[in-house]
C-alpha cells in the first residue's frame, strides 16, 4: 500500500507560497512524492504540539515542528520553545538559516547539494523577488507601494485575496506556471485591481490614524475595518522616520505590526522579531508582529512598544 500523500504547510504570504511551490517540485522530481499543501498561520500556533496528528507532512516559512518530514525556515523566531530548538539539527530533510532573505533561495540550494535537483529559470527568479518582497529590499518606497512587476502585482493581489484558501490555488499555479503567466491570470488581476484601490486609500486615509511622532517612531492605529492598510504607507507619507508602530485589523482580531524604515537604516541595533516573540508574536531582524487578545490588548501593546524603541533611540550615544 502506498505512503498518503504528503501536505506542505507554508506561511500564507508571497515568499511561503513560492516555498511551497519550489518543495513540491523538487519533491516530486527528485524524491518521488506527489504532494499537496495547504497554508498554516499564527493562530494555528496555540495547540503546535499536535499540529497535522498522523499525518505526513512538510512545513516551509513557518515555526519548526519536529514530526515535520521535510522542514526550511528562515524566521530567527521559529523555535516556539528551547525544547524544541535542541531537538533541530541540519539533516537531508530540514534546514534553518536565519541570514537567508527568504525561504524560497534556501530550499533551491539545498535541494541542489542533497539530492541533485536542477531549479528552472522560473524558479531562480521566484526566489529573486521572494527575497525583495520578504526582506524590503525595493529600491525605493515607490517601488514598494507602486512597483508593477509580476511578483509585485502577484504579492499586492494577496491582500485582497477573496478567501483563505486562494493560496492554495495560487501555489499550484506557480507550480506549473511563470510569474508572469499567473499576474495575468483573470483572478490574480481582478484581486490585483481590487488591492490596487485599497492601497490608494490607504495612502488618503493613513494620516489621520497617525497618534504619535515622536524621536523618528510613528505610532498609529488603523484598527478599524473601515480603513485600508498598506504596509510601508508611514515610511511614503513620513520618510524621515526610522520605525513604524501600528495596530491593524485582521480576519481573526487585532495585530500590532511593527517595521523598520528600510530606506533610512536605524542607528541603534533593535532585533524586531525578537521584540515581538517577547509579546507572543515574532518575525525578522527589520519588521515583526504580534496578535493580542483584544484591541485595547493591543493598543497597549503598540504604545509599549513604541516608548521602548524611543527610549532606545534617545539613549543611544
Amino acid at each position: 500500500m502506498p505512503a498518503p500523500s504528503l501536505v506542505i504547510h507554508y506561511h500564507r504570504d508571497f515568499d511561503g507560497m513560492v516555498a511551497a511551490a519550489v518543495l513540491a517540485h523538487a519533491l516530486t522530481e527528485r524524491r518521488g512524492e506527489t504532494p499537496n499543501w495547504k497554508s498554516v498561520n499564527y493562530d494555528q500556533r496555540e495547540h503546535w504540539d499536535s499540529f497535522s496528528a498522523g499525518q505526513r507532512f512538510a512545513v516551509v516559512d513557518f515555526h519548526f515542528h519536529p514530526r515535520a518530514e521535510y522542514w526550511f525556515d528562515h524566521h530567527p523566531t521559529t523555535f516556539l520553545s528551547d525544547q524544541l530548538r535542541a531537538r533541530y539539527e541540519p539533516s537531508e530533510r530540514w534546514n534553518w538559516d536565519p541570514t537567508s532573505p527568504s525561504c524560497p533561495p534556501l530550499i533551491l540550494a539545498h535541494a541542489t547539494q542533497h539530492w541533485g535537483y536542477q531549479p528552472s529559470e522560473r524558479f531562480l527568479e521566484m526566489a529573486r523577488w521572494s527575497d525583495v518582497i520578504d526582506a524590503a529590499r525595493y529600491r525605493d518606497v515607490d517601488e514598494a507601494v507602486f512597483g508593477d512587476a509580476p511578483a509585485l502585482r502577484i504579492a499586492r493581489a494577496l491582500t485582497a485575496s477573496p478567501s483563505l484558501d486562494w493560496t492554495d490555488w495560487l501555489v499550484g499555479e506557480l507550480l506549473e506556471h511563470t510569474l508572469e503567466q499567473v499576474a495575468a491570470l483573470e483572478d490574480v488581476e481582478r484581486a490585483y485591481q481590487r488591492a490596487a484601490r485599497n492601497r490608494d486609500k490607504a495612502l488618503v486615509q493613513f494620516p489621520p490614524t497617525v497618534r504619535s511622532r515622536e524621536d523618528r517612531v510613528l505610532a498609529y492605529d488603523a484598527s478599524s475595518n473601515s480603513i485600508r492598510r498598506e504596509r510601508f504607507v508611514p515610511f511614503f507619507h513620513h520618510p524621515d522616520i526610522l520605525y513604524a508602530v501600528g495596530v491593524i485589523p485582521t480576519r481573526a482580531g487585532f495585530h500590532v505590526s511593527v517595521g523598520e524604515n528600510p530606506w533610512r537604516p536605524s542607528p541603534i541595533q533593535v532585533h524586531i522579531g525578537e521584540l515581538m516573540e517577547r509579546h507572543g508574536g515574532g518575525g525578522h531582524k527589520a519588521v515583526g508582529g504580534a496578535n493580542p487578545p483584544n484591541l485595547d490588548a493591543a493598543r497597549s501593546l503598540a504604545t509599549a512598544i513604541a516608548q521602548e524603541l524611543r527610549l532606545a533611540l534617545r539613549q543611544k550615544p
